[in-house]
């Protein structure tokens, strides 16, 4: 065998030995599990989301775009353009609610609230109660968390008001949704007139949803959330985030008026509201850019409000 053959047949080896090696390794890591992706982190105990109120000439889809744009994971329903002005009401249907269902999860959105309007006690507590149970309903097939009430300002509707609403907890509550009152004027403007509320009914299923924008606006200024919050602390399960500036302006950006959300914040907590959710109501109007400007800068407020109270 000449030299040559020598130097050839040692390549062809060479060359051999490597693609068996290359083999080998491409079969090892086939077989080798792929790296486990990262676990997802905890959710923290705050769902912090917005309503559609802001966009409230516009159609609540359009409503849904701009709250995911912002950044915002949870969506709360309430004013629309719409001949009820309103997003799921008696009048809406399941398959309406299960259309607004898919809607939001399409954009990545859970809803922890609605707001559905009034109930007709003013025509019989019967009437009432078949509206509120349509609302139920409804909230059920859309996902919704908590059905929002807004009280009565009329002193005769008071009592079949509530009624109304204590023959539906039960209801609600065997389809995994809560009822709750706001202060919303009239005859629950207060922190103290809201327990009063909660309290006639009765109910677990029946708590508070704080407001401390419409606390200052109701009391042209002078009522501090932050002290009123004491009076009901035990009884919240969410809040309207709601800012204000005198003399009676509601329309603006949390954190930019005269609300002391650290302080309101923190007499919850101490009263045991150390989880839910912070659903901003309000934004200082204007046009489309301004308005997501305007809901970008409120989500990120709520963000280092709830990371700094933490």
């Amino acid at each position: 065998m000449s030299n040559d053959d020598l130097v050839n047949r040692r390549e062809l080896l060479a060359r051999a030995a490597g693609a068996a090696a290359a083999a080998w390794t491409a079969r090892s890591a086939a077989a080798a599990p792929a790296p486990a992706a990262p676990a997802p982190a905890a959710p923290g105990p705050w769902q912090i989301g917005c309503y559609t109120r802001p966009w409230a000439d516009e159609d609540w889809r359009t409503a849904f775009d701009a709250i995911a744009e912002a950044g915002y994971k949870h969506v709360g329903l309430m004013t629309t353009k719409a001949p009820s002005r309103l997003i799921l009401s008696a009048a809406s249907t399941v398959e309406d609610a299960r259309t607004v269902a898919e809607e939001a999860r399409k954009r990545g959105m859970a809803i922890p609230s609605a707001w559905c309007g009034d109930i007709p006690v003013g025509k019989s507590l019967e009437a009432g109660i078949e509206a509120l149970r349509k609302n139920i309903d409804n909230c059920s097939a859309a996902g919704v968390r908590n059905l929002l009430m807004g009280g009565t300002g009329k002193p005769e509707l008071q009592e079949p008001y509530y009624k109304a609403i204590k023959e539906c907890c039960d209801y609600a509550a065997a389809k995994g949704i809560g009822i709750s009152v706001k202060p919303h004027g009239g005859l629950n403007a207060t922190g103290a007139q809201c327990r009063k509320a909660v309290e006639q009914v009765g109910h677990k299923n029946f708590r508070l949803w704080y407001d401390p924008g419409n606390i200052m606006f109701y009391s042209d200024g002078a009522l501090d959330p932050a002290t009123d919050a004491a009076a009901v602390a035990d009884l919240v399960v969410g809040m309207c985030v709601k800012d204000y500036l005198p003399p009676k302006n509601v329309n603006v950006t949390p954190g930019t008026g005269k609300v002391d959300f650290a302080a309101v914040l923190s007499r919850l907590k101490a009263g045991g509201f150390t989880s839910g959710a912070l659903v901003v109501e309000c934004l200082a109007p204007g046009d489309r850019a301004h308005t997501l400007q305007e809901a970008r800068k409120a989500r990120l407020f709520l963000e280092e409000l709830t990371a700094a109270t933490a």
